[in-house]
């Protein structure tokens, strides 16, 4: 098999608020690739569970519930979850299933993304 996971892909109306927020979330440097695609990346090489991540440029807003979305797991999930809400994101609801537990969130465009942890 020659099949290689690469990067992570996000489709963003522009790429302000919303590069600014994961690249302060996941403290990864942005590096713009041209007028369409910006990259955020870690230090040094990516490491599992630090993927590069791409933001494209896309036209159209986001419309309904992500198809995909990206799963966080931290220490201290209410921890996480209140930095996250201080640089631009919104709770969108609270789940468990038995002793896990997880919060459903949206970053600056609106692109849904789960943190998950102790609580």
């Amino acid at each position: 098999m020659s099949l290689r996971f690469t990067e992570v892909v996000i489709d963003c109306p522009d790429h302000g608020a919303v590069v600014d927020f994961w690249a302060i979330a996941l403290d990864y440097s942005r590096h713009p690739v041209n007028e369409q695609y910006v990259a955020l990346v870690p230090d040094g090489e990516a490491t599992p569970g630090r993927p590069p991540i791409l933001f494209q440029k896309v036209p159209e807003p986001k419309v309904g519930k992500n198809r995909v979305h990206l799963d966080f797991r931290a220490d201290v999930r209410a921890d996480e979850v209140s930095r996250l809400v201080a640089i631009g994101t919104v709770v969108l609801a609270e789940h468990s299933m038995g002793d896990f537990g997880w919060t459903v969130m949206a970053d600056p465009a609106g692109n849904e993304f789960c943190v998950s942890g102790d609580a």
